[in-house]
């Protein structure tokens, strides 16, 4: 009996085990390893999956889907929003193509401000007049450059849009195409070629180019058909920038050599301290003499480029400001790489026993601290890196126990949600809808919406890095640099036409700066509000690249970031004066859209935050604010009339405070004695930052003095400060395992033993 009875409990033992164990055998049939760590194959349970970007075609569906682009809203969406390419924009409709030029439009707002937008209006149609073109779909997708086929089957309108690009061309396979004009509209005549139709509409010059053998006809002022010959279905619609005759005959002159590809290649070269891209358009002659073809160059393209001296021709007006017509094939734009090191040294004098009290604080606090608000992606990166940036701060104050506890609780919760065996905190690789990888429990709609992975990773890549300075071995790929390179892979895959990522998902390459809406959702196109948290997933590719060893990933990083630099000079801070029109009155702008420049955020309107966001993180990277010194000072001037504006609205700051360390490092860029002076140790502080770290920041500043970016070195890890009586001080850090030689521009040398942070002249 007792037998029997032991064999029942064997089988009952038995199924409940079974019941027990299935969910975890479950589990690792639906996940995928990378090294020590693992990601779902599907959501779990009641988790969002990634959307469906349904609207390509078939070739396209075999490539990653390019999300958080100027043009993404087309792939999501039977009915697409306004894209967004400069100085055109572009909408498929039912009826055919919409083309139009923006022009500048300014917005009262309830902030008392105003917004400047440049939206989709007065546009000419172009449609078939033998088929319907409907649906639109991605067809092709170059660097800049796209296809959309518009139909079904081999009837099919294609055309091609480009950003910089004054043309949208055209193909058909069968019949005309008709002119729809947004109003009456009155033909300008072109009596050398029979194949231009000019017309003027809504204060509009549009160009029509058509094949030999095109006839105009109309039947109304704003009705034009182009009739066109047999076997040439081809048509080119322009708008010009200005109706002047030379400005109609530079475009006539190019209409013929159409745009079929688009390329950007970088170079960084470490030795000379540089970096360039290189613009390339690859063209396709419709007929007659190839006179390649004409590109409209952003300001941070013409800007202080010696190689485009006396090139450039007339410019249009634009929500990026003045855009300049190159008549060229291809372009360069070389930038110099002002550098950054991963942590400062050691600071002394009078201060040094504060910050060693406030150490003593922030690290008995560091658990919580490193999760303070929200519980996803977003929220757990800027907590890890927050606990990253602390353990500079204690590893160079000389508390090495400190920095290594520190260092185990970042480890011990990366782990913790890289392994795939947490039910709450996990990652999933979509290979079948997009090709991404997307992090649970959804923040920010960085599922749904596919918003802000360079944001989110950008924080977990940064940290990774920091940890396999300190600790190579944790980083190797069969421990945890395999979960790195696919959160890097995410946002920065180099490759194109991969079908597990896209090629730089979040990045624009002509516009020079990244995107942050992954459907590009609403009429003003696609968006960014913080263009700081780019710069820092940037930062996180340059030193992973660096500590791995990967010089291609570390170049890629550079260029990424220092194209973005650039960029945010121009859109977003404006410091060359080129771009923001007189009516905008404050600084900066704080939300870049494709057709809008917002000074607010998506989640609050209160001044301190509207400037802060395209502040933080502040760290070691972040010297690149004081590319202008004088503009710090200036841009902080405005926040006490912007609060006041807001107090009378009726509305408060909370804390009154908010982010007054973020503001006083800011500020030490340019004055760090006064940034110590209005700094308030128990004050408030921005939750992705300690105060350790934010004394630090001041007390080294004012101990080295103000960033000098116009020295170079031979290594990608450097940094050079300079007081106000010229004395500099040159740090540079060495990721490699043997010792280096440094060599400035200025004729400085600096020894850096390996995995060391090296200074001269010492204290």
């Amino acid at each position: 009996m007792s037998t029997a009875r032991e064999a029942a409990g064997t089988v009952v033992m038995a199924v409940a085990c079974w019941a027990a164990c299935l969910p975890a055998v479950q589990a690792q049939a639906n996940t995928e390893r990378h090294g020590a760590g693992a990601v779902a194959l599907a959501p779990r349970g009641t988790d969002a999956a990634v959307p469906a970007a349904p609207m390509r075609t078939a070739e396209m569906l075999k490539r990653a889907a390019p999300t958080n682009q100027w043009f993404s809203t087309l792939i999501f969406n039977r009915d697409p929003e306004p894209i967004y390419a400069q100085p055109l924009s572009v909408r498929p409709v039912q009826a055919g193509l919409e083309v139009a030029l923006p022009q500048k439009l300014i917005v009262p707002t309830e902030r008392r401000d105003v917004e400047v937008q440049y939206p989709h209006a007065q546009p000419v149609l172009v449609q078939p007049t033998a088929f319907k073109p409907w649906p639109a779909r991605l067809a092709k997708q170059g660097d800049w450059s796209i296809d959309i086929a518009m139909g079904d089957g081999p009837d099919t309108l294609t055309a091609t849009v480009a950003h910089g690009s004054p043309y949208v061309s055209f193909n058909v396979p069968r019949g005309d195409l008709a002119l729809a004009l947004p109003g009456g509209a009155t033909r300008l005549p072109w009596a050398t070629d029979a194949r231009v139709l000019v017309l003027q509409s809504a204060g509009r010059t549009f160009m029509f180019f058509g094949p030999t053998g095109v006839e105009w006809q109309t039947t109304a002022p704003d009705r034009w058909l182009a009739k066109l010959p047999a076997g040439k279905g081809y048509l080119t619609a322009a708008a010009a920038p200005d109706a002047e005759p030379a400005s109609l005959a530079l475009l006539a002159r190019h209409a013929w050599s159409v745009i079929d590809d688009t390329r950007v290649s970088w170079r960084s070269n470490v030795t000379a301290g540089d970096v360039t891209a290189h613009y390339e358009v690859k063209t396709r002659l419709l007929e007659g003499t190839d006179n390649g073809p004409l590109l409209a160059l952003y300001p941070h393209h013409w800007h202080g480029n010696p190689s485009l001296t006396g090139k450039l021709g007339p410019a249009y007006a634009t929500i990026r400001g003045p855009l300049k017509l190159l008549a060229a094939s291809s372009f360069s734009v070389s930038r110099p790489w002002t550098g950054f090191v991963p942590m400062w040294p050691k600071v002394q004098g009078a201060r040094a026993d504060e910050l060693a009290d406030l150490l003593k604080t922030d690290q008995r606090n560091a658990r919580r601290m490193m999760l303070e608000i929200g519980n996803g992606p977003y929220w757990q990166g800027k907590g890890l890196q927050r606990i990253a940036k602390l353990m500079d701060v204690a590893e160079q104050q000389g508390d090495t126990e400190g920095a290594a506890k520190l260092m185990k609780l970042m480890q011990d919760r990366i782990e913790s949600w890289w392994s795939g065996e947490s039910r709450k905190t996990y990652f999933h690789h979509d290979k079948q809808a997009l090709g991404t990888v997307v992090a649970y429990p959804e923040e920010y709609f960085s599922v749904v919406q596919m918003n802000d992975h360079h944001f989110h990773y950008g924080y977990w890549i940064r940290t990774a890095a920091e940890i396999a300075l300190r600790d190579p071995a944790w980083a190797a790929d069969d421990k945890w640099g395999a979960m790195t390179k696919l959160l890097i892979a995410d946002i920065a895959t180099a490759e194109r036409g991969r079908a597990d990522f896209p090629f730089l998902r979040n990045f624009d390459v002509y516009e020079g700066h990244s995107w942050a809406s992954g459907l590009g959702m609403g009429p003003h196109g696609n968006n960014q509000e913080s263009s700081s948290e780019a710069i820092n997933a940037w930062a996180g590719l340059v030193l992973w690249g660096e500590v791995s060893g990967n010089t291609a990933l570390r170049d890629l990083g550079m260029y990424l970031f220092t194209t973005e630099v650039d960029a945010i000079s121009h859109y977003w801070f404006d410091i060359h004066k080129l771009t923001l029109p007189p009516e905008y009155k404050h600084p900066e702008v704080s939300m870049v859209f494709g057709s809008r420049l917002a000074h607010n955020t998506w989640w609050t309107d209160e001044p301190r935050q509207i400037k802060g966001i395209n502040l933080l993180p502040i760290t070691t990277a972040s010297t690149y604010l004081a590319v202008d010194p004088a503009y710090i000072p200036r841009s902080l001037a405005s926040l006490p009339g912007d609060m006041a504006v807001f107090a009378q609205r009726g509305k408060r700051a909370d804390p009154p405070d908010i982010w007054q360390d973020i503001f006083a490092k800011y500020l030490a860029l340019s004055n760090p004695d006064k940034a110590l002076t209005e700094w308030t140790r128990w004050g408030s502080f921005e939750l992705g930052d300690t105060r350790s770290h934010a004394l630090h920041w001041m007390l080294s500043l004012q101990a080295m003095g103000q960033p000098d970016l116009t020295v170079r070195a031979d290594t990608p890890l450097f940094a050079v400060f300079r007081k106000p009586d010229g004395r500099a001080t040159y740090l540079a850090y060495n990721a490699s395992a043997r010792p280096i030689q440094v060599r400035f521009s200025d004729g400085q040398t600096l020894a850096v033993p390996p995995r060391s942070l090296a200074r001269s002249p010492q204290p």
